[in-house]
């Protein structure tokens, strides 16, 4: 039988959904499972959204243009206008997901072998579409003692080679819920100047800003303006995971053109999902109002919840809705798949992502997971109590 790629071979598995079968055997023993292992929001859907799907008449679904739909990609401007970051049309290109504008990104500015750093823990998906794109991710720790925040420059200089040739972060941030203030935006800035690199910046979690925080966006950094890549979606803003409909963005005119030619070879973005987004533009502020709003609590709750309990140690994110907290436990593998074979209480288990995925190595992650805060309030309570009676019991609990 003929065997797979290397790069098959060297894909790594989802941390927030290789538990997914445990999770279903658990359900399937009549258990209830709080599902705070993965970013899928129960917030509805602008009704503005579902309103106008209801009667969009297409009697063909047609291709759009390979960087999308004009129409929607003006609406982004004028959207992007709103949060003080000038573009024009032509600085945006509409992905499938904020994914692949990051493979896209790295595929244009990147050869295999070339080296980007990461401030870790990151998204896990990072590690993938690195795989994909043969880079190497050169990770740089930030810690759980400060909250995650940015680590000093000095160890970014450290880790530059002649192989370096850009520096990701999200931010807000997934999985840690930290955002970064603009004096750390301009360090970066300087030292993306300094080196001649790319900047990428996944910017997905900008309207979740908490306690009157404004995110900064690399597209504001003066001075660096063709080293810039930011990374859009609408999955979170407006609860439309599904839409897969994301934003590849920069003022780089060699970049754009390049990535297009990667756009052109899959034809196009999705149509509905297009057409969803364009109608999303016109969703009212009362509705991320509410949004904030209703995360804030959320977030109080699990934060305040998960501190309250012994051993257990959590920092109060700025931003996005994802926290990473570290638990008095011996493996967190181990631990989220007994949560999900051998625990209950009440008939209740409780799904986590292991935090070993979001590292580049699994070790700093071994007594950490990353949990979001993406259910109701009565959940996220019940939930905090079956964490705490699972922790008075797990065989590997640290003493």
């Amino acid at each position: 039988m003929p065997g797979i790629s290397q790069k098959a071979h060297d894909m790594p598995a989802s941390p927030i959904r290789k538990l997914v079968p445990y999770a279903e055997a658990a359900k399937k023993a009549g258990r209830k499972v709080y599902h705070l292992n993965i970013g899928q929001p129960d917030i509805e859907t602008p009704t503005v959204v579902r309103e106008k799907m209801k009667q969009l008449d297409l009697r063909v679904v047609e291709y759009s243009n390979s960087e999308g739909i004009s129409a929607y990609r003006q609406g982004l401007v004028n959207y992007y206008a709103s949060k003080n970051i000038t573009l024009a049309a032509e600085n945006i290109m509409v992905t499938t997901g904020g994914s692949e504008a990051l493979v896209f990104a790295f595929m244009t500015c990147f050869n295999p072998g070339d080296e980007l750093i990461v401030p870790e823990p990151f998204y896990a998906n990072y590690n993938g579409f690195a795989v994909m794109a043969g880079v190497k991710v050169v990770p740089v720790m930030s810690y759980i003692e400060s909250g995650f925040a940015l680590p000093s420059i000095d160890e970014f200089e450290k880790l530059i080679t002649s192989k370096t040739k850009g520096i990701l972060i999200c931010n807000p941030g997934n999985p840690t819920g930290y955002l970064y203030s603009q004096h750390e935006l301009e360090q970066l800035r300087d030292v993306v100047k300094k080196h001649d690199l790319f900047l990428m910046a996944d910017e997905v979690y900008r309207e979740f800003a908490y306690d009157g925080a404004v995110p900064g966006s690399v597209m504001n950094l003066e001075g660096i303006e063709d080293n810039a890549i930011m990374i859009d979606s609408v999955s979170k803003r407006y609860s439309m995971c599904g839409a897969r409909i994301g934003a590849m963005i920069t003022k780089n005119r060699l970049v754009m053109a390049a990535a297009l030619k990667f756009a052109q070879a899959r034809l196009s973005p999705p149509t509905f999902g297009q057409m969803a987004s364009l109608y999303a533009l016109e969703t009212p502020q009362s509705y991320f109002d509410g949004v904030v709003e209703e995360y804030v609590e959320r977030r109080d709750i699990l934060i305040d919840g998960l501190n309250k309990i012994p051993g257990v140690i959590c920092p109060k994110p700025k931003g996005a809705f994802y926290c990473i907290a570290q638990l008095p436990i011996d493996d967190s593998d181990i631990f989220c798949q007994w949560m999900l074979e051998h625990f209950h209480h009440n008939n209740e288990t409780v799904m986590m992502a292991p935090a070993t995925g979001f590292y580049s190595r699994p070790e700093p992650g071994r007594q950490q997971v990353r949990l979001a805060y993406v259910l109701n309030k009565e959940s996220l309570r019940n939930a905090l109590v079956v964490l705490e009676e699972a922790l008075k019991v797990y065989p590997g609990r640290n003493k």
